[in-house]
Order: C-alpha cells, then structure tokens, then sequence
C-alpha cells in the first residue's frame, strides 16, 4: 500500500534523522557539539525517538469544532466581512447621492433663472403654411403630404404592434434576470408620432431616394428601454445585460459610451429584432445620470431645434456641461468600448 510513497523507509527501518529541516543553508550549522541542546531537549528538531511528538506553535490551541461547526463559523465570519464592505460601499454611494441632490438643487435653480431670462412664451412662433387635410407639418419647415403621412402612421402603427407582441416581453425578460437593477421610464418607451415624423422627415432630406416606410424602420430610437443600475454594479451590469440581449436573439448594431463626454454621460446602443428589422434604443444609466438626463432634457431640446441665439446656446450648453460635470463615473464605465 506504500507504492506511492517514494520517500518511505524499508520496512523495519527507522527513517533517517532530518537534520536540516529548519535549516536551508547547510553551511550554517554549527561545529559538531558547540551549541547544540542535549538529546531529548524541547529544541532538538532532529530527536527521532518514539517518545517525541511534534511541538505545536506557541499560541495555537487544539481544534475542537467539528467540520460543519467549522465551515458553519468561517461563513458567519466571511459573510460579517462582506456586509461590512456592503455597508462602506452603501455609506459611499449614500454620500454621492446627497451630494447629487445638493448639485441638482442648484441646477434647477439656474435653469429657473434661464426660463426668466428667456420665457418659452415668448418665443417667435412657427409658422404654419396651409396645407391640404391629412398632411403633416412640424418645425424646421418639416412636412409630409397626405400620403407619406397616413404612410409614416401606418409604419408607428407596425412599430407599437412589434414593441407589444416581442420586444418589450423580451426586454422584461431581461429584467427579471437580475433584481439589482431596473427598466426606468417603461412607459415612455414608444417616442411620439410627432417626434418620428421630424425624424423622418430628416432622413429623406438626406436620402433622397427613401420611402416613408424605409426612412421609418431607420429612426433607431422609435422604441427605447432604459436600465438604471447602482455606480459600483454598473459595468458588469451593463456587459451582463448586453449578453442576455443577444440571448433573446436582438442584434447589436451599434453602441457609443458617453461616459467621457461634457454634455451627457451615459451609454446607448442600438439594437435590430431581426424577425422584423425593427430597430430599438436601449440605454445604460445610473439613477443620477438618468436624472442628469432628465434636468437637461428641455436644454438639449431647445439646443436640437437650432432656435436659440448664439448666447443663448451657449448659456444652454454650459448649463448642460454643469449639470454633467456633477454625474460620478461608475468604476470602469468609460472603459467599454463602442461598437462598433
């Protein structure tokens, strides 16, 4: 049975006395009898007698709990550990929001201070030429006639139908799979008829040659999700969420990580229910750049109609680089990489 055990002893023969154990260099042994304890002294290593029993180290005590007693013990005192740094983690993320708030507070004092100085009631209303019943007519001098509009309204028709029956059972899917974070704004998922004509009517000025239908399956945000994670849960989220994403099928088509910029942070990508080519935006937000988000709304929508005076504009865009400026980056966010 000692097969596997090379540095056993012959049968009947004692082992030979290891002299060096507690000695990695030969060389410093000492001359043989200077120094050296007498036979049977606590502090000969090299006693091989059948009387002598290993010493245990001084301070140790004799382990008297049985294995689950043990293990049951050490999980006690890993999880105490671990709640501790929960706790630290949650008293850090506690002081970033009361700092938020603080911040926020402010912001909405300044955008108060700007709808003062420059009353959306006030500003020059857009004229609407008469056009023949069915058309459509929007700012910018945007316009669809009475065909391309009942076209574009049949297409968000399709859009809602798609949004019902496929991808939002499938987004909720997603969500189910991980209680941490969220879907944020579900309701608001399908933009505004409004919203998808200017937008289509944006792509056929720049493609020519695009049908209302086609311009309308290329609006990427027609339909659009929003996942709110916690700052230190956030990137593994966000690539966890991207796999499950593609578990239910979707195709990714692109994704731009804000998380850098002046203006907004945050991480949207597009993706392409492959059944239909229907396109949809799902975006990654924490719950203080999702309400970043929300206080300069109505500043990126002035700043996107190109309406406002260069002044103003500027008064826009550095309220906006404020409000950002105040947004904590997750650890690791602006790290993922745009696809892309």
């Amino acid at each position: 049975m000692g097969a596997d055990r090379p540095d056993d002893p012959p049968d009947g023969e004692d082992p030979p006395p290891d002299r060096h154990a507690d000695r990695p260099d030969g060389d410093d042994q000492p001359p043989d009898g200077e120094d050296q304890p007498p036979d049977g002294h606590a502090d000969r290593r090299d006693d091989q007698s059948d009387a002598a029993q290993p010493t245990r180290p001084t301070g140790s005590e004799a382990e008297t709990r049985g294995r689950q007693e043990y293990y049951t013990q050490l999980y006690k005192a890993v999880s105490e550990e671990q709640s501790e740094e929960a706790q630290q983690t949650a008293a850090e993320e506690q002081a970033a929001a009361e700092k938020w708030d603080e911040n926020a507070k402010e912001s909405r004092g300044m955008w108060s201070e700007y709808l003062c100085k420059w009353p959306p009631e006030e500003r020059p209303k857009v004229d609407k030429p008469d056009a023949p019943p069915g058309s459509w007519h929007g700012e910018g001098n945007r316009t669809l006639d009475p065909a391309k509009n009942s076209q574009v309204e049949a297409a968000c028709d399709q859009i809602a139908a798609r949004e019902q029956d496929k991808i939002s059972p499938a987004l909720r899917a997603v969500e189910s799979q991980n209680p941490d974070r969220h879907l944020i704004g579900f309701e608001h998922r399908l933009k505004g008829h409004d919203r998808i004509k200017e937008k289509v009517c944006d792509k056929i000025r720049e493609f020519v040659d695009f049908s209302p239908e086609e311009a309308v399956s290329n609006v990427s945000d027609a339909v659009r999700y929003t996942f709110q994670y916690r700052e230190t849960r956030y990137t593994q989220g966000v690539w966890a969420d991207i796999g499950r994403l593609e578990d239910q099928g979707f195709e990714l088509d692109k994704l731009k990580n804000f998380w850098s910029e002046e203006q907004y942070k945050g991480i949207n990508s597009q993706w392409i229910e492959p059944d239909s080519g229907q396109r949809f935006e799902v975006q990654f937000h924490t719950r203080i750049s999702f309400e970043a988000k929300q206080l300069t709304h109505d500043a990126y929508e002035r700043l996107r109609t190109h309406q406002a005076g260069k002044f103003e504009q500027m008064v826009l865009e550095a309220f906006q680089s404020k409000v950002t400026a105040e947004v904590p980056v997750p650890p690791g966010a602006a790290d993922i990489p745009d696809y892309p």
